[in-house]
């Protein structure tokens, strides 16, 4: 692997240093052909779009701002045909490097046609304490206690996400994301299942990026219903690849669906409110996202 093209969507969020660190490590890898390619998707945030257009003056580097959102599937789509070498390596534009040899590791791993290094959260005392009320660290905190690469490969499909990975260029073409996925949530998993379906290996490397980025609790709520929606919206391709949708079947089966949907407008503002408050936690979170999913199958 001595072509990469590193792919970068970003929205309202200025990336500066990430294209920095990055172009660092690859400016010191003398075998090495490269691009950076950020495409900032319909940002709002003019002063975001300042700050990153300053990515034009760094070698080998190309900042494109496009005028419409289009969500996480087209432009990820968008960037892989815009890419020009034969790897894309695809990384989030809020994640950060905590690895000085992050592009070496992943030039040195056995080659696979897709490779995925994962992420993880600061997990010291001190950020624990800071974040004890942030349900967005709590649940990511929780959701990567186990997450290292040899338990990943036991479920490489389904541990699987759209940033940090390495990919071939075209496979990505042939197999693209799915651009009907223009809300926020499981464009990544749907795009697990595709490779898992077409035969495509995923290796699964230990090679994190670093994820800092947690959102209030509000706003992280508010991105949750986003996520449900859209994986009612699919519930039929994505049957088999999420647990709400397993439950939710459960609870048809049981006969207890009306009970639920009749009991969610009397649950739910006082679940939100221990969730946005000052002490949420996964438990009511999750019996949360279980009763919202299921009251949008009216």
């Amino acid at each position: 692997m001595n072509q990469l093209s590193i792919l970068i969507p970003t929205y309202n969020n200025v990336c500066i240093e990430l294209v920095k660190d990055l172009q660092a490590q690859a400016s010191l890898l003398p075998n090495l052909e490269y691009e950076i390619l950020v495409a900032d998707d319909g940002s709002t945030d003019k002063t975001t779009i300042e700050n990153n257009y300053s990515i034009n003056g760094l070698p080998h580097c190309r900042y494109i701002e496009r005028d419409k959102n289009v969500g996480r599937a087209v432009i990820r789509n968008f960037l892989a045909k815009e890419a020009k070498y034969e790897w894309l390596l695809f990384i989030d534009s809020n994640m950060n490097i905590i690895s000085s040899q992050y592009l070496s590791n992943y030039l040195m791993a056995e080659e696979c046609d897709v490779i995925y290094g994962g992420y993880q959260i600061p997990r010291d005392k001190e950020t624990q304490e800071r974040q004890k009320n942030n349900l967005r660290y709590i649940f990511e905190y929780k959701a990567t206690q186990n997450g290292d690469y040899k338990q990943r490969q036991t479920n490489p499909y389904g541990d699987f996400h759209t940033s940090n990975f390495i990919i071939k260029r075209n496979i990505i073409l042939h197999y693209p994301l799915d651009e009907r996925f223009r809300l926020y949530g499981y464009e990544d998993v749907l795009f697990g299942k595709t490779l898992k379906e077409k035969h495509i290996p995923i290796s699964h490397v230990d090679n994190p990026l670093g994820y800092e980025h947690f959102i209030g609790n509000m706003a992280f709520v508010k991105k949750t219903e986003e996520s449900l929606y859209t994986l009612y919206q699919f519930r039929k391709e994505l049957q088999g690849y999420s647990k709400i949708i397993t439950y939710a079947s459960k609870i048809k089966r049981w006969h207890l669906k009306n009970i639920c949907q009749k009991l969610f407008p009397l649950i739910s503002l006082p679940i939100k409110a221990r969730l946005t408050g000052n002490k949420p936690n996964i438990f009511w979170f999750n019996i949360y996202k279980l009763m919202y999913y299921i009251h949008l199958k009216r």
